[in-house]
Parts: C-alpha cells; structure tokens; sequence
C-alpha cells in the first residue's frame, strides 16, 4: 500500500494534515494524488483488458514470448500499444518469457584440419536471401543421461532454417545431412558461403568434399572463439529454451525429434524474430521478394 493510500484510507479518522505530516508526506502531493484517482481507475481496467490479450499471445507461443514480441503480437493485431507498457503489464502480472539454459559445448576441433579463412568477420547478416549460410551442432538431452545431436543451416538474410539433421552421433555424415537438405530446399547453394566453427565433422574431408561438389564456398571462426559463430549458437539456445521450458530432458528420442520438429517449423513460420523486425523469416523473406517484384515492375 502506498502512503497516499494510507492518509485516504484514514482521513476519516484523523486529519490529512496530521497524517501527512507523520508519513512525511506533501499535502499538495496528496491532493495530486487524489485528483488523479479516475486516471488510476482506467488504467487498471484497460490494464485487465490487455493482460488477457497478452496472456492469450504469451500462451501462444508456448510461453517462449518476452514483451518485444508480445508488443509485436499485438500491434499486428491493430492493438497500438507502448512496448514498455506491455514490458510494465509482464512484470506486474509475473508473464515472462523462457530463460536461457546453461549450454554444453560440442565443438571438438580437428587439428589435422584444413585452414579455412574467416569470410564472415563476425558478420551475420546478408541483403539477399541464398547468399550466406551459417550452421552449428548443439545436444539435445534425453531422459537417462543421453543425448541427441542437431545440425542446422541458417540463412543469414532472415535466419530461416533452411536444413538440419538429428542423430545419435556427431560424425560428419550429421553436418552432411542438414546442408543437402540447405540446398534442397533452396534449389541449390551454389556461389553460397557456408560458416562454421572448427568442429571436426566441418573440418572433415567428407564435409568439404560435399561443399565442393554443391559449390559452396567455407568459411570459418577463430578456434575456441564462440563469438565467430554466434547467431547459430544463439538459435540454439533458444531452441532449447523454449522446447525444454526448463525441463531437465526431453524424455525419449521420439517425443525429442517431434517437440524439435515442431519448433522449428514454427520458427519458420509464425516465431517473431528481433533480426527481422519481429517478422517470422518466411514472412521477412516474403516482404522482401513482394518489394524486388513491385520495384523491377
């Protein structure tokens, strides 16, 4: 309870002058205070009107949703509202999105390896959609202590997962996998630059091969530097975040393989991204393809 609370609660027994001059309290401030009162009503109810439209957003996105994307949720559905009001709302009703987790490295790199140069520079983004790819390997933790490993291929223009590939194992036949799916799903990766960390399976001569024959051009980070490849590490993170929810595990293999799958297609389709203007990457790169069209026209 505030103070000013406190003389109005009381101002009946005792005077406001008196109670003021206890709580240590400006008379004039009070009265401000008073005055206001109407305001705070309206507030309060267009704040339980808005909490319900949050709580539906913040449900929605499997409790992953913190207030920028909440805001965005809400503005697209013709709610015009300040962001540090929704961030105001989160807090004073306990909504909060998913936290990250402690990550695991699984980076182990070859030293008989092949130099491969840095051509990202810890540069992530990209004004075309084809042009730079980054992946990576993260665990996925199963009940029992065990684990399930996913590589994927992420488009640099608006981080859509293009490719990847789960499995028991890390060998290089697991990279191998999401970068044919990259470049079946984006009809080819030819002249594309592909990022990596200096984890063998990137460093194997099979990877590299397999590079070579799609024409796609490496690139690699400094060893043992996670900022050289940290938009891919950064999806990650929240991959798990948001699919874990603060679990230990996801339980057995199946129910890991559907839980991600459905992530990631979500990710694709409908999750706000920051990088994107808070647009979901198919949409991002579909507003880009509309504008090229509607400029060549």
């Amino acid at each position: 309870m505030s103070r000013f609370q406190f003389v109005h609660d009381h101002r009946d027994t005792y005077e406001v002058k008196r109670l003021c001059q206890v709580l240590d309290l400006n008379r004039s401030s009070y009265y401000k205070w008073l005055g206001g009162a109407d305001a705070r009503v309206v507030r309060r109810r267009e704040d339980q009107v808005l909490v319900e439209q949050i709580r539906r957003i913040h449900a929605g996105s499997g409790g992953a949703y913190g207030s920028p994307r909440v805001t965005a949720e809400l503005r697209e559905a013709g709610t015009l509202v300040n962001h540090k009001r929704v961030a105001r709302v989160m807090r004073t009703y306990s909504i909060a999105g998913i936290r990250l987790r402690r990550r695991v490295r699984t980076t182990v790199p070859d030293p008989a390896a092949q130099a491969v140069p840095d051509l990202f520079r810890r540069d992530f983004t990209a004004t075309e959609p084809g042009r730079k790819y980054m992946g990576d390997i993260t665990y996925l933790p199963l009940a029992g202590g065990e684990f399930l490993y996913l590589a994927t291929v992420l488009d640099c223009f608006s981080r859509k997962v293009v490719g990847w590939s789960i499995a028991d194992h890390m060998r290089a036949g697991l990279v191998a996998d999401a970068l044919r799916m990259a470049a079946a799903t984006r009809g080819g990766l030819e002249g594309a630059v592909f990022h990596s960390d200096h984890g063998a399976q990137y460093g194997s001569r099979a990877f590299a091969d397999l590079c070579s024959g799609l024409g796609v051009i490496r690139s690699m980070g400094a060893v043992g530097s996670s900022a050289d490849n940290a938009a891919c590490e950064s999806f990650h993170a929240s991959l798990k975040r948001e699919t874990l929810q603060g679990a230990r595990d996801y339980g057995g293999p199946a129910t890991c393989r559907r839980t991600v799958f459905a992530w990631l297609t979500r990710y694709n389709t409908r999750r706000r991204h920051s990088a994107n203007g808070h647009l979901s990457p198919n949409e991002y790169e579909r507003r880009h393809h509309t504008a090229k069209l509607t400029l060549a026209a």
